[in-house]
């Protein structure tokens, strides 16, 4: 069965989507937002998307009870995405480094303070950097309280015995403790302590990404599981069965607190699924696409519940991409953005309303491969970033390659003999390429990129490494074979140092 036949559910345009069941508008003060992002969680996760693997029941019931988008895209891996979800920014403006947020940027989380709303953030940071690039701590990204894992230690646990970050000190008494219900209590507890005033809450949750080890719901689990589990399969049922329970726990919230109508909840995933993870769609297997940009790689869940404003069991078949939400998320605020804020995106505020919207024809991505540092001439260590530009149907990326993303998308066939459909297409597309840059090209207050100091660090550290080759190599006067051998390593890697 092909995966068009999936997405073939009984669907029309946003702008004629029927509201049934929508109460009569009644003014509320403001719109609470809750954006929840699970971790390596694709499209394919959910039966209401076509997905056989996994059992997500209150994900299902919310896509009925809310509307269901059917072409968000991330982009392909956590840090890419992060960057762009939370500026509003392709990734050619201001992406510098995997693991890190430049400290000198914007964030949803400023804007709707400024806009007189109390922000948190619980679950993955991942976002402050290294000692050669500065990254950004949540305290500095527009986030008034949090509760995170990966702050400032690589090593912290996520899971079983965590080691947590809450508004800059560590937990105590995690032993035995699940990971995603601290974080969860943490957002309720938020949620509660703000019901009375405007709030907005970023939930980036650790589950489903590695280690995939039992939860507190796996049927005879150790009391309190390591990672020595990593990558098994079995154990990912059981993941994507408590992120999608954590979902119901947090509606149910919203409900005790009596402010479901004046909230907007926003659930998705930051890329596909890791590449270890086979997941199925009726007989399609489907292997992960994490960290590829592939369809698999970028095509992720997204369902938005706004009891009695967004459509009643509503589908939505337009374009959308993360640096979409930062707008939207303002726009349901009714938070003005500042004049001088760029951002690539566009709200979608309108369809979740049930209106026509400003649709996106095509989606544009810049992606810097790999965990390397971007090089101040804005390319990674593999080379120049891969962009493309696609629409629901094509797919056209900077190497020239056209691909169906619909009927090849697993992208083992280029198109190779073009009709006068994909001939049009290459045009227009290719058009858009040549409009945004081949590398990177920063917001103006990043041109000090702080990359080009661990350039510095690193040409410095080689050439002392080749010098101190060198002088060891002469020590031995009898010029042995070993001596010459290394003294001509040592030259070269002096001659490769002064080159870089």
């Amino acid at each position: 069965m092909k995966r068009r036949d999936f997405l073939k559910i009984a669907a029309v345009s946003c702008g004629a989507l029927a509201i049934p069941g929508v109460a009569s508008a009644r003014k509320k003060r403001w719109t609470n937002v809750v954006l929840m992002m699970a971790d390596d969680f694709a499209f394919e996760c959910l039966q209401c998307n076509g997905g056989t693997s996994y059992e997500t029941p209150v994900l299902d019931d919310l896509a009925k009870k809310g509307l269901r988008f059917t072409n968000c895209h991330s982009n392909p891996v956590c840090t890419p995405t992060r960057v762009k979800i939370m500026t509003g920014k392709h990734n050619y403006r201001n992406y510098v480094h995997f693991g890190t947020l430049d400290h000198r940027q914007k964030t949803f989380g400023h804007i709707m303070q400024a806009g007189g709303y109390k922000t948190c953030i619980a679950g993955k940071w991942q976002l402050t950097g290294f000692d050669a690039v500065k990254g950004t701590r949540p305290e500095d990204a527009g986030f008034d309280d949090y509760c995170l894992y990966h702050v400032d230690d690589p090593a912290d646990s996520r899971y079983w015995n965590p080691r947590l970050i809450q508004n800059g000190k560590w937990l105590e008494g995690m032993e035995g403790k699940y990971g995603p219900d601290v974080f969860r209590d943490f957002v309720m507890d938020f949620m509660a302590d703000n019901k009375d005033r405007p709030f907005f809450a970023y939930y980036p949750m650790a589950l489903t990404h590695g280690p995939h080890i039992p939860t507190p719901d796996t049927p005879d689990r150790e009391p309190s599981p390591n990672g020595k589990y990593q990558r098994d399969g079995k154990y990912m049922k059981d993941m994507v069965a408590y992120t999608d329970k954590i979902v119901g726990q947090m509606v149910d919230k919203l409900e005790e607190l009596g402010i479901a109508e004046n909230t907007l909840l926003l659930f998705t995933g930051d890329n596909g699924n890791d590449k270890k993870i086979t997941s199925y769609m009726g007989d399609l297997a489907i292997r992960g696409g994490k960290g590829q940009s592939i369809e698999w790689g970028t095509h992720v869940p997204f369902i938005a519940y706004w009891k009695g404003t967004t459509p009643v069991g509503g589908v939505c078949e337009d374009l959308i991409d993360f640096s979409d939400m930062l707008p939207t998320i303002a726009d349901a605020g009714r938070v003005k953005i500042p004049g001088d804020f760029i951002t690539d995106g566009i709200s979608f505020l309108p369809q979740l309303k049930g209106k026509q919207g400003n649709a996106k024809e095509w989606l544009y991505f810049h992606y810097e491969k790999g965990k390397g540092v971007v090089t101040p001439e804005s390319r990674t260590d593999k080379g120049e970033p891969t962009r493309w530009v696609r629409d629901k149907k094509w797919k056209l990326y900077n190497n020239g390659n056209l691909f169906h993303a619909m009927d090849d998308p697993f992208e083992k066939n280029a198109i190779s003999t073009d009709t006068s459909e994909t001939k049009a297409i290459r045009k227009k597309f290719q058009a858009i390429l040549d409009k945004y840059p081949k590398v990177r090209q920063l917001d103006p207050e990043l041109r000090d990129l702080p990359a080009e100091k661990f350039y510095e660090m690193k040409k410095a550290k080689e050439e002392n490494e080749a010098r101190k080759k060198l002088k060891n190599a002469g020590k031995d006067k009898s010029k042995s074979k070993a001596a010459k051998k290394a003294e001509k390593a040592a030259k070269k890697a002096a001659e490769k140092a002064e080159s870089i």
